[in-house]
């Protein structure tokens, strides 16, 4: 896919915050008929695209054993996430990336992080975050609720290799919805 111009969005300046996102997310996370509606397919992610607070936008996720996002940041938006039931692991660099003009970058040593998302449990995050979240579970399907602000306006997808991360394709909504 060819790159769209500009690789970055202009940094959010109204909308809900990140802990209003947050917020948001832990109680959708907490309405159980809502949660249970999603339907869960064995093998493959499946999603609903929900209606966040402010024109920020929402997803129910739901993740089969074994699955996770790959290494991705969100274009500039800032968000939030909950478990709703199981539970989820995020890898996350403690580290702002440039948004343009590169295409590898070696990491520093010390940049990961990681923390386990059980049930209940949520985290916001600013416009430059860097991560992976995975469902590390053999046998339980988790679901969790994610909110951005703007709305995603396109996603970098990366691979990593060691300390060596690199940018591997920039997708758009219409990839996705």
């Amino acid at each position: 896919m060819s790159l769209p111009a500009p690789l970055h969005a202009p940094a959010p300046t109204t909308g809900p915050t990140s802990a209003q996102l947050l917020d948001f997310v832990r109680d959708i996370a907490a309405d159980a008929a809502l949660v249970a509606s999603l339907p869960l397919d064995p093998e493959g992610r499946t999603w609903v695209r929900l209606d966040g607070p402010g024109g920020s936008e929402a997803w129910l996720i739901g993740w089969p054993p074994g699955t996770g996002t790959g290494w991705h940041d969100h274009g500039g938006s800032r968000g939030a996430f909950a478990t709703a039931s199981g539970g989820l692991t995020e890898q996350s660099l403690a580290v702002r990336l440039p948004t343009e003009g590169w295409k590898t970058l070696e990491l520093a040593e010390g940049v990961d992080r990681q923390r386990q998302l059980r049930t209940g449990q949520g985290r916001a995050f600013g416009q430059h975050h860097v991560h992976q979240v995975l469902n590390e579970s053999v046998r339980e399907h988790a679901i969790s609720v994610h909110a951005y602000y703007p709305p995603l306006p396109l996603m970098r997808r990366y691979s990593r290799t060691g300390a060596v991360l690199r940018l591997e394709q920039v997708e758009i909504p219409e990839e996705w919805q």
